[in-house]
């Protein structure tokens, strides 16, 4: 029996495809129990915590402030992932963590309050799936993000998933990206909104494409935390074929050049500011042409399956038609449909974001998705920055069974990326950083704001840190909020700054610091005097600029220095106990 020259491509296409798996697994299986001898040096007191840190965090795993448990950041390349995967981070949530995940800002998904000695376990159980937390945490090239809607939205260039799982891939497990002076973030956008907020990113890549060819426009240098600071463009077009070389000389340049001896002032930000843009961009250059060469990481042909949610093979579209009929023309069907349903490019299919509020997810939360998506949806998940999940080619006659589906959940909350979807990084719940408790303050000003019609309120942000490192991305919201600290009367006070006036390119300015319980009191006021005086199509940075910080901090100043006190100034949203100013060793922030 002959095989024709085909059939032969496709057989060694495919023997290739098992190698370069087996490789990656048996590389990950290693690892992981490389990290249970280490765990357990430390456990039975052969090693100090100090050298244990590192290995522990490259692998994505925290210190809390809560002795002898762990955070366990799981990474998801490009936020995708696919039904199967959701259904183990919902087993690990359920046998791990209390029964629940975090979805943070990056698209990783974070559990919490994992014994030391059951980690290489639950590590393990990811990999069952290939997902990781290899280098979710320390100075690492960090989960490279991409679009939700890749693939869906009707205006982009191209599909980025395919370049964001590639890149993340050859950066993975290699010598130069996990002891980085600091972390390196990346993000892709294809989008013409740039929902992944490119310009807040180590490196940044906007889909493009020029004279038929597929490219990317590249911003370095971007960066939030105590001193936020804007991209700068570095290519307006690189080939889709280069990006991983290009990206490689930022990372060389970033290792070589990045302050060691300053966490602090570690970031490539801080390269970008003290040696200046013309500097960087020489410096990356001529060590991108060293790369062109002598060679450099390679772009791989493709990745194994499963990683950054990829399938050889798609599963087949569901239906719907399993769903139990949902046939009742609510209210709240309606303005669900009208705040969280949008058509995607593919005729007859619509992409339902489903809100989370604060990030949380059960197990059986997960468990009701994963299932959704396969009857419902192509089989995966998408994560997205403002800490919701995606479904995409939802039937458009399936989407009130879907609804209900949702609603058995308790996950069919309206107002997806409103102002009453508010983002929030998990604060002083586990985060040894965190001044405030952010997702409490969230869930009160959520609450504050859920009744208000006005649709221009509707289309503002909120974003919450518990610190100033901006894990809530604070500074890019039209109204922001980091906790910090005071003493009223010598009394400890959770207080937070208020901003307003961010954008995804131009950061929120500095009002002033309020009580926690007063917070929701401000966001009020401001967003009254935005309805009484603003302009006909008039952006809320736009009005802001205009009635200048001073305005708004006449507005709070009575609520800065209550002259009243009252019990609950001195307890933190969601605590029954006064507050209590309480920070562990900082270890890096997401």
């Amino acid at each position: 029996m002959s095989i024709d020259k085909e059939s032969m491509l496709a057989l060694e296409e495919r023997t290739e495809e098992q190698l370069l798996e087996q490789e990656y697994d048996r590389t990950v299986r290693q690892d992981i129990e490389l990290f249970r001898s280490q765990a357990d040096s430390r456990l039975s007191g052969k090693i100090t915590d100090d050298e244990f840190r590192p290995n522990r965090l490259r692998r994505g795993i925290y210190g809390q402030r809560q002795a002898g448990v762990q955070m366990v950041r799981t990474k998801v390349p490009g936020g995708l992932l696919t039904a199967v995967q959701l259904r183990q981070l919902a087993r690990i949530a359920d046998e791990f963590a209390g029964g629940k995940g975090h979805l943070t800002t990056r698209q990783n998904m974070q559990f919490h309050f994992v014994p030391l000695g059951r980690v290489a376990d639950l590590l393990h159980l990811l990999a069952d799936v290939r997902l990781t937390t290899r280098e979710a945490c320390y100075n690492t090239v960090r989960n490279i993000t991409a679009c939700p809607l890749a693939g869906l939205h009707p205006d982009e260039p191209f599909d980025v998933r395919p370049y964001a799982r590639r890149l993340a891939f050859a950066f993975l497990h290699k010598e130069l990206t996990d002891n980085l002076p600091r972390k390196f973030k990346i993000a892709f956008s294809g989008c013409p909104e740039d929902c992944m907020a490119t310009a807040i990113n180590d490196v940044g890549l906007r889909a493009v494409v020029r004279d038929g060819a597929r490219g990317f426009r590249m911003t370095v240098g971007g960066g939030l935390g105590p001193l936020p600071t804007e991209a700068r463009v570095l290519d307006e077009f690189v080939p889709a074929e280069r990006i991983v070389n290009r990206v490689e000389a930022v990372i060389r340049i970033f290792n070589r050049h990045g302050n060691r001896n300053n966490k602090n002032k570690a970031r490539l930000k801080f390269i970008l500011r003290e040696r200046g843009f013309d500097w960087l961009r020489d410096a990356i250059e001529e060590e991108y042409q060293n790369i062109l060469n002598t060679g450099g990481i390679a772009m791989p042909a493709e990745v194994p399956e499963g990683f950054g949610g990829f399938q050889p093979v798609p599963p087949p579209k569901g239906t719907g038609e399993l769903l139990p009929l949902y046939e009742p023309e609510t209210p709240a069907f309606t303005k669900w449909r009208e705040t969280n349903v949008r058509p995607q490019k593919q005729p007859g299919y619509a992409v339902v974001t489903v809100t989370v509020p604060q990030g949380n997810l059960t197990g059986d939360q997960m468990r009701g998705m994963a299932r959704l998506a396969e009857e419902a949806g192509d089989g995966c998940l998408r994560f997205t920055m403002a800490q919701n999940v995606v479904l995409a080619y939802v039937p458009a006659g399936a989407l009130k069974r879907v609804y209900g589906a949702l609603s058995e959940l308790g996950l069919s909350q309206s107002g997806a990326e409103e102002i009453s979807d508010v983002t929030t990084c998990p604060g002083a719940y586990s985060c040894n950083l965190a001044l405030t408790k952010a997702m409490g303050l969230g869930a009160a000003l959520s609450a504050t704001v859920g009744n208000d019609h006005d649709p221009a309120v509707r289309r503002l942000k909120i974003k919450v840190s518990g610190c100033p490192n901006a894990c809530g991305q604070h500074w890019i919201a039209d109204i922001g909020f980091y906790g910090n600290a005071r003493k009223i009367e010598g009394r400890e006070v959770p207080y937070y700054l208020m901003l307003l006036g961010g954008t995804q390119e131009e950061f929120g300015m500095a009002i002033q610091s309020l009580p926690a319980r007063l917070a929701p009191v401000a966001l009020e006021r401001v967003l009254e005097h935005f309805k009484a005086h603003r302009q006909a199509g008039e952006s809320f940075r736009a009005y802001v600029l205009r009635h200048k910080v001073e305005v708004f901090r006449g507005l709070t100043a009575d609520l800065a220095k209550p002259p009243e006190l009252f019990p609950e100034i001195y307890k933190d949203w969601g605590d029954e106990v006064d507050y209590s100013l309480q920070l562990g060793r900082g270890e890096c922030a997401a």
